[in-house]
Order: structure tokens, then sequence, then C-alpha cells
């Protein structure tokens, strides 16, 4: 089964995502991972956990996270050859140019910016449609 992976360790974050995937009826199964360390167990099957096979179409990647954050688990996955080439979007609320760059660096396939007031979640859906379209 087609899937993505979204990393991510805010709870109301993976809820839009999830919804989103629900109203645009995203047909791929969301895979989700708390920090990276989790989401390097999900990808290499590690730590007694069932590995995501295939392997994800595309990763959601929240950049603040504890244990791994999202820059050193990009860099760990881009060292990784069987990992390499999956696309990585980042969805963060950091806006800091050097995050965006660090970012780039390291291979993304997108910056999305996360909506900071949760009462109003425009951003994060639109993207979610962009998302939706580009996996179909």
């Amino acid at each position: 089964m087609r899937s993505v992976l979204l990393v991510e360790d805010d709870f109301f974050d993976t809820m839009t995502v999830k919804k989103s995937f629900e109203k645009f009826s995203v047909q791929h199964k969301l895979y989700t991972a708390f920090n990276g360390l989790e989401a390097l167990d999900l990808l290499l099957g590690q730590n007694g956990v069932e590995p995501i096979r295939p392997l994800p179409e595309v990763i959601l990647l929240d950049l603040n996270m504890p244990k791994m954050n999202g820059h050193e688990f990009l860099a760990e996955i881009r060292r990784n050859p069987e990992l390499a080439d999956i696309p990585v979007f980042i969805t963060t609320t950091s806006g800091m140019d050097v995050d965006r760059l660090n970012a780039q660096n390291l291979g993304v396939s997108g910056y999305i910016l996360k909506p900071v007031d949760f009462e109003s979640t425009t951003d994060m859906v639109d993207s979610m449609s962009l998302l939706e379209k580009l996996l179909k």
C-alpha cells in the first residue's frame, strides 16, 4: 500500500494532517512518528518496530522535536542509500532563513510554514491539497 510518513511531535498538527488527508481523500496510509528516532525505527525496522514496506512515497517532517530533531533526522536519512531518495517536505512554524537554508542543503522537496493560530488552518489545508495533487 502507498504511504506517507508524518514525523511530528505536536498532537494538534498531527490531527490537522489526518483531517486534511480525509478531507482531500488521500488514499495513502498515514504513518506517524513523534520524533526522528521513532521515524528511523519505522523506516529501518529497528527496536522491534515493523518497518514500513514499501517505503513511504513522501515524508512530512517537523523541524523542532525532542530526542532527534528534523535536521538531524534529515541528515541521517540522506546518508542511508535506501532512504536517501524519499521526498521530504518540511512542516514547521519556523520561518528562520537558517532553518530553510539548512533544509534546502539537505535536499528537501518543499518547505511548508504551519499556521501558528490553530483556529485558522487555511495554510495547512492548502498545503495538504498541494501534497495530495503531488501524490496522484
